[in-house]
């Protein structure tokens, strides 16, 4: 057998896994229990020094292929599940084609699509994943990636600032290009419409849709968000010579949707009189970077842009109280040694072990402007921390860690 690894200091479980055996026989006491979604090939779930990682079986040709994929999309840094592994080579017990082991470490805190509809779907939860869904598609095609089978089920889903984000799980049916053609950007569009008609029609079938929800106009409505997200993202503009302010309102509109402006196409027209204006975006994270290089937080973008933000309110305070302009950076230490770090200390583990440090973090602000409109005046954070806890983790499942 041959083990290729995406990094040599991750390594899932050594050499004491059966991996020359068909994964569908691999004993039930060496794999773990995850909340997963629909898999057209075996998937397994291992864990190994409280890391969990998933083993999809499938042709081997397939699988070495997928993994390639996957491995360009991290290094775009693309919402997709991490590659580690992949194992060839393994002998076919029933003769025919070869069948790899494709090895991703799980999502931490992430859900599929049916998961996190398993107690019904409400219509602000629908468009919440239609809307992840769009996005990442756009991400995607950005890129020159072409999915091939864009579905819910295909999707992680995590909690993002009280939004989801949605991460790319399978890759087989993908194609990295340069640049996608407007032909192949709508063809993708047009499995992704059908494939999520079909979702919502087997919820329907299942769990029921809220009242006024319809299968159709769901997945249309999917198409309609794409549409919109690439028009903000790709457009091209024409002012008046005197309206250059229009630039920075442009990238400010492009910042705020998670996305840099790599470059700035502005050509005069009509003897000057005019402008037209191009804007060449790269890959989303223009908040989740900006954050990460100012405290080493690594988190998502939803959840970059409302630390942020706290993060600027906290600078902003401060410096009126001390009568300065206290500097970026020095901001930032004093906030995450104030006001971050401290808080999230206060959290008990086996509640903090619910949710990912900066959704907590999130919903702490959220729950603090609750109760501060509640009883008309403003609360420091440290004071709500034990009302969170008892109001909102405690309602929530212990987490489903699978260890």
């Amino acid at each position: 057998m041959r083990f290729r690894l995406a990094n040599s200091d991750d390594y899932p479980a050594g050499l004491n896994l059966p991996w020359a055996t068909p994964l569908e026989s691999w004993p039930d006491e060496r794999c773990t229990v995850v909340a997963r979604g629909l898999h057209r090939n075996p998937v397994r779930f291992v864990t190994h020094d409280g890391t969990i990682y998933a083993i999809k079986e499938l042709l081997e040709r397939i699988a070495e292929r997928e993994y390639a994929l996957l491995r360009s999309l991290v290094e775009l840094d693309l919402p997709v599940v991490q590659p580690v592994g992949l194992v060839t080579d393994r002998p076919h017990p029933r003769g025919g084609e070869p069948h790899g082991l494709l090895v991703t470490r799980f999502l931490q805190h992430s859900m599929p699509f049916r998961h996190v509809i398993s107690r019904g779907v409400t219509a602000a939860q629908a468009y919440q994943l239609l809307d992840a869904l769009a996005d990442l598609l756009v991400n995607l095609h950005l890129a020159g990636f072409f999915w091939g089978d864009c579905s819910l089920s295909n999707a992680l889903f995590r909690l993002d600032a009280g939004r989801y984000s949605a991460y790319l799980v399978d890759a087989e049916t993908g194609e990295m290009h340069a640049l996608l053609s407007d032909g192949q950007r709508r063809h993708d569009l047009a499995i992704a419409e059908e494939n999520v008609a079909g979702e919502f029609m087997d919820l329907k079938a299942g769990f029921g849709l809220p009242d006024g929800l319809d299968p159709v106009e769901l997945a249309a409505g999917l198409v309609s968000r794409y549409e919109a997200l690439w028009a903000e993202l790709t457009r091209e503009e024409v002012f008046a010579a005197q309206e250059q302010f229009r630039v920075d309102s442009r990238i400010k509109r492009v910042n705020d949707l998670g996305f840099d402006v790599e470059e700035l196409d502005i050509e005069t027209i009509e003897g000057g009189h005019k402008i037209r204006l191009r804007v060449q975006v790269v890959e989303p994270g223009h908040h989740r970077r900006r954050l990460e290089a100012l405290t080493g937080l690594d988190v998502q973008e939803n959840q970059a842009r409302r630390l942020l933000n706290d993060l600027d309110h906290f600078r902003a305070w401060q410096s009126g109280l001390e009568h300065r302009a206290i500097p970026e950076t020095e901001a930032a230490r004093r906030w995450l040694d104030e006001v971050y770090r401290p808080t999230l200390a206060g959290i008990p583990a086996t509640q903090a072990a619910k949710l990912d440090s900066a959704e907590i973090f999130h919903q702490l602000l959220e729950h603090r402007w609750y109760m501060s409109e509640r009883l008309g005046c403003d609360l420091p954070l440290a004071e709500v921390v034990s009302s969170y806890v008892h109001e909102v983790l405690d309602k929530l499942p212990a987490p489903d860690l699978g260890i």
